[in-house]
């Protein structure tokens, strides 16, 4: 029988994984798996376990939001030969899960990510050197993700974010910016920029996701830029409620597998919706096909 470590957020989905628990660990064991299960203990537990234990096991197999796949991945990540990571689902935005395809139910889910599943290379990030698995972002919204209370995200889920949003308009002011991508150069006032790697942003599909390949070395980039009146304001609210709508001169889009974005003042980022770091001069990496991961058919 082959090995399987179990890495959970006890408090992640309104403390959820705990019910689920029981049903969980039996769909392990029918599917042929020894396993070590462990709650994590505070922020950054799951980064280290991972780190520390998997060359032990034959898979990782994590359950909780976004941020506890994000920790479990950093961990990986620094493992050579990392065992295929599957992935439960508790959060109250998950985005990953809509990308891999995987159920909302854990049993469901965790049939996927202990045999139904297929394992599939997946490109990790590096922003300044930190792991992130789908999306680093700065700019409008994006201290939204981590400053908001986990027990209004319990509550209201997607709900929470726009209510939080809504509250940080008149803090949102354009950055002049200069970004240097694969041999090629922009400057410009931006108010958003995002590099990804995902089907959903914030439970949003994005107006790139069409272009989405998890293992292509490539990030799918988003640039929103100051716009000069309010019909280019307008076209591009539409253009990112909308991937249809492409004529936005606010709109900037493309794909690169490395970025630099330079400031004269410090750039406050979020990386899988956690604070990432604030400074003036930020690198972004594509590692190709560093990890595999499981995913639903």
């Amino acid at each position: 029988m082959n090995r399987l470590l179990f890495i959970f957020n006890p408090t992640s989905g309104t403390g959820q994984v705990k019910a689920a628990l029981a049903p969980v660990l039996d769909v392990f064991t029918k599917a042929g798996w020894i396993t070590t299960s462990y709650p994590t203990q505070c922020k950054g537990d799951a980064t280290r376990v991972a780190r520390e234990l998997s060359p032990q096991f034959d898979r990782v197999i994590c359950a909780g939001g976004d941020g506890t796949l994000s920790e479990v991945v950093s961990g990986l990540t620094e493992v050579k030969d990392p065992p295929p990571l599957g992935y439960i689902p508790f959060g109250s935005t998950n985005d990953c899960a809509t990308t891999l395809h995987l159920p909302r139910k854990p049993r469901e889910a965790a049939l996927v990510a202990a045999g139904t599943g297929v394992s599939v290379p997946i490109d990790i990030g590096r922003l300044n050197g930190k792991p992130f698995i789908y999306v680093a972002a700065f700019g409008a919204f994006t201290k939204v993700a981590y400053d908001t209370p986990q027990d209004l995200k319990n509550t209201f889920g997607h709900m929470a974010y726009i209510f939080a949003g809504i509250a940080s308009l008149p803090t949102i002011a354009p950055y002049r910016m200069k970004v240097a991508y694969d041999g090629q150069t922009l400057e410009d006032d931006f108010y958003f920029g995002m590099v990804s790697n995902s089907q959903s942003i914030g439970g949003i599909r994005p107006p790139t996701a069409n272009r989405v390949v998890l293992d292509d070395g490539l990030f799918e980039v988003l640039l929103v830029k100051k716009p000069l009146n309010l019909a280019d304001f307008t076209d591009g609210v539409q253009a990112l409620a909308n991937p249809s709508a492409e004529r936005s001169g606010a709109l900037v889009q493309f794909q690169a597998s490395q970025l630099t974005f330079t400031c004269e003042q410090p750039i406050p980022w979020t990386v899988d919706g956690e604070f990432g770091g604030s400074q003036t001069v930020n690198r972004a990496e594509n590692c190709q096909k560093a990890l595999n991961i499981i995913r639903g058919e």
